[in-house]
């Protein structure tokens, strides 16, 4: 529930750093910055204007830091309340210190995600801008960089909106059909309506199919390293990384478990997996190890595939090869530095149906033609169109975007069986409302408990 007090929070990261801010957002604010912190400047202060001033602890008239601190005034405050900041050196003590003054003098401290929750609740911004401010300060890459920017300049909230008022549209005709069936009042066929419905049906049905796309540049791609011991993969990991991440050994089953680390390929950040060889088990801790590698194949998007090009191919390089049956990934040909046993001829006809790479983990050679492949096989899985259209990548929007289309369809059948507009129109309010509860017009507390505590504390 909304609780109109006043809280405070540090709104930067933990840590020592040049500059803290403490933000204060409540009908107490003002009071709490005057009690706590003196201006050098007589006047009034001007809302939105730095002041620079002295931080007083007011019971012993202790002199704590000299800092900046400014007002919003509610409304027009990222919370829609009054808004005080203390900009302050970047000491943990400092911030303690100053929040704790803030706490004696009538605040709280702030729930994770709670002054984006009280600017969401004071109509500062709806549910998916309020989310794009969380994906913001999480982005690990362009793409969800991006991404996040769209989000909060509310092309999103935009184009579900713009679906959510042709339903109501729809409702209103249906709702008009019930109250003036007696009237000569000329209203949309129920052909016409259901032509309509399924026009909404394909936009829904494009922005729900966008979740793959979305969910890749919010996330990331997770790609899982695989072969024979002694393949190359962990040095092919420590290369792709820049740093001896994994150990590197000439003992068959060094790696024992799965080994991740994530770099930068070009807009999206890729998680590499660096997995057990894969084999029969020696001992039951090397049977663990492949028991979690054969897991986290599964359940990666792309798969690195390495061959040792000095050893003839053998049944666990055939075992890779089925491992990677209508998986997308790249084929690597480690190795090229020794005398060659495996070509890249017999690799391409033997070996997965993927792109094959000949390179050496231990030079270096071919690392950029790797970096290329995967490049394009994370552009391959991002689609068409990555660039301009809009994706939504929460699970939540998914969800209600489903719900918001198994309504419409039940409604176009409906519809077109000329069935009472009662019937039709319980489908079409069910949708609006699944609709609604992406921006929030219509959503719950157990919602926005779910979304806001996502939010680290200060946000």
């Amino acid at each position: 529930m909304y609780a109109s007090d006043t809280i405070v929070a540090p709104a930067t990261a933990p840590g020592v750093g040049a500059v803290a801010i403490v933000r204060l957002s409540g009908p107490k604010a003002t009071d709490i910055l005057r009690a706590i912190w003196k201006p050098h400047y007589s006047g009034e202060m001007e809302p939105r204007r730095m002041y620079l001033g002295d931080v007083i602890d007011p019971d012993t008239g202790a002199h704590l830091d000299r800092a900046l601190a400014f007002l919003m005034r509610a409304p027009a405050s990222l919370t829609g309340e009054d808004v005080a900041e203390i900009h302050i050196h970047g000491g943990p003590y400092l911030v303690r210190r100053i929040t704790s003054l803030a706490i004696a003098r009538g605040a709280r401290m702030a729930e994770a995600g709670e002054f984006a929750r009280r600017a969401f609740l004071n109509g500062r911004m709806d549910l998916t801008e309020a989310e794009a401010v969380a994906d913001l300060v999480e982005a690990r890459g362009e793409a969800a960089l991006k991404q996040a920017l769209a989000q909060l300049s509310g092309v999103l909230a935009e184009k579900v909106r713009g679906l959510r008022d042709k339903v109501v549209g729809i409702r209103a005709h249906l709702e008009a059909e019930i109250d003036f069936s007696d009237e000569d009042i000329r209203l949309p066929s129920r052909r016409e309506m259901g032509g309509e419905i399924e026009r909404i049906i394909g936009d829904a049905a494009i922005l729900h199919d966008s979740f793959a796309r979305g969910r890749l540049a919010r996330e990331g791609a997770r790609a899982a390293i695989i072969g024979k011991p002694n393949a190359g993969k962990s040095s092919l990991l420590n290369l792709m990384v820049g740093t001896d991440r994994a150990i590197v050994t000439d003992i068959p089953g060094t790696t024992r478990d799965v080994i991740e680390d994530t770099l930068q390929i070009g807009a999206f950040p890729l998680t590499i997996l660096d997995t057990a060889g894969l084999r029969e088990g020696r001992d039951e801790v090397e049977r663990l190890g492949i028991e979690r590698t054969r897991r986290s194949v599964a359940a990666a998007d792309l798969i690195i595939a390495v061959f040792d090009s000095s050893r003839p191919r053998d049944s666990d390089d055939a075992a890779i090869t089925a491992l990677c049956r209508d998986r997308a990934g790249i084929a690597v040909l480690n190795k090229s530095d020794l005398p060659q046993r495996l070509s890249v001829a017999e690799l391409r006809e033997k070996g997965p149906a993927m792109p094959v790479i000949a390179m050496s983990a231990l030079t270096g050679d071919g690392i950029a033609q790797l970096h290329e492949g995967l490049a394009r096989a994370i552009e391959a899985m991002a689609g068409p169109g990555a660039e301009s259209e809009i994706a939504i990548s929460r699970q939540r929007h998914r969800d209600a975007l489903a719900q918001a289309l198994r309504a419409l369809k039940a409604a176009r059948e409906s519809a077109l069986k000329t069935m009472p507009p009662e019937i039709v129109a319980v489908d079409i309010s069910a949708a609006a409302d699944a609709l609604g509860a992406i921006t929030g017009e219509v959503t719950s507390e157990d919602v926005l408990d779910k979304i806001f505590r996502e939010f680290c504390i200060g946000k």
